[in-house]
C-alpha cells in the first residue's frame, strides 16, 4: 500500500523517495489532509518514539525529518488553499546571543510533522525579533531554545517585552535546551519546559488543548 511506503519511506529517512510517493498519494485523490493525518503524523510519531529510545538519534532524526519536509511541501499550500486549521501556530528559534539551532530545527520539523504550523525564526533571535512575529502570526506557542548558559537570561528579556506589550497572555511559552531546566523555565514564567522533541511535541498539543 502506498500510504505505508510513505510511512517507511520518511522513518527511513529516504529523502529522494517522500515527495513523489506522497505525489502518487495526491494523484490517487487522497485528500491532502488525509495523507497529513493518517501517514505523516504517525510516521513523525515513530521517529520520536525512536529518539526517545535512543535508538534513533540526531542524524537519523534529521534525515526523517528532511524526508517529511519534503513531503509538507506539497501539502501545506493544499492545505492552506483549503484552509484546513492546523493543530496551532508555533513561532520558534534560538535566543540571541546563541546560534546553535540543530536541536531546535528538530523540535521544528516535528511539531509540523505532528500538524502545527510553525514559523522557525532561527538563531541568535532578539527578544524583539520574537514578540513582532507572535504578533504578525497570531501565534498560540512560542518556543525558544538555548545551548548556552549566557544567553539564558534573553529568555526572560523576552518575556519581559511580551508583558509590557500586553502580549504574554495570548501565548504560551515553551522553552528548553541544553542550558535550560525545569526550575529555570518556572523562575522566568514560562508556561512549560520540554527536555527533548518529542516531549516539546506533547507539551505543545497539552498546551494548545488547555
Amino acid at each position: 500500500m502506498q500510504g505505508d511506503e510513505l510511512i517507511d519511506v520518511i522513518v527511513a529517512g529516504r529523502i529522494d523517495e517522500a515527495g513523489p510517493c506522497a505525489q502518487a498519494l495526491l494523484d490517487e485523490g487522497i485528500a491532502a489532509k488525509v495523507i497529513m493525518e493518517k501517514y505523516l503524523i504517525p510516521a513523525m510519531e515513530i521517529v520520536g518514539e525512536k529518539f526517545e529510545s535512543q535508538e534513533y538519534f540526531v542524524p537519523e532524526v534529521l534525515v526523517s525529518a528532511h524526508s517529511m519536509g519534503a513531503v509538507l511541501e506539497l501539502l501545506e499550500p493544499i492545505l492552506i488553499l483549503n484552509e484546513e486549521k492546523p493543530l496551532g501556530k508555533v513561532v520558534i528559534g534560538t535566543v540571541k546571543g546563541d546560534v546553535h539551532d540543530i536541536g531546535k530545527n528538530i523540535v521544528a520539523m516535528l511539531l509540523q510533522g505532528a500538524g502545527f504550523r510553525v514559523i522557525n525564526l532561527g538563531a541568535d533571535v532578539a527578544p524583539e525579533t520574537f514578540s513582532e512575529a507572535i504578533k504578525e502570526h497570531g501565534a498560540d506557542i512560542l518556543g525558544m531554545s538555548s545551548l548556552l548558559t549566557t544567553a539564558m537570561s534573553n529568555m526572560l528579556s523576552t518575556i519581559d517585552i511580551l508583558e509590557e506589550e500586553g502580549i504574554r497572555d495570548k501565548v504560551k511559552v515553551m522553552v528548553g535546551g541544553a542550558a535550560i531546566t525545569p526550575q529555570f523555565a518556572e523562575k522566568i514564567g514560562a508556561d512549560s519546559y520540554g527536555d527533548d522533541a518529542n516531549e516539546a511535541v506533547r507539551i505543545a498539543k497539552e498546551l494548545v488543548s488547555e
